[in-house]
């Protein structure tokens, strides 16, 4: 499936990731939907190659038609440049 991704300005104190704990600053936030419905959740660094999984950013969803509201979703809940 195709990803989604999006770029936002993490809000004061950031996006906690599994790998590199908070990341902060202007990010990219990507989607991805499994054949299985599983979605996963990863930011990187505005331009930068390496992804991190956003901790509890994984789900699964019953309708593959719902990955775009919920990357929406997720984008709006991060996305708070001014708090």
């Amino acid at each position: 499936m195709t990803p989604l991704s999006s770029l936002f300005v993490a809000g004061p104190g950031g996006v906690m990731t599994d790998e590199v704990g908070v990341v902060t600053g202007d990010l990219e936030l990507c989607t991805e939907l499994s054949e299985d419905g599983k979605l996963r959740a990863q930011v990187r660094y505005e331009g930068a190659e390496e992804w991190y999984a956003i901790t509890g950013g994984a789900c699964v969803l019953t309708d593959p038609r719902d990955h775009e509201q919920v990357h929406s979703l997720l984008h709006g809940l991060l996305h708070r440049p001014e708090g």
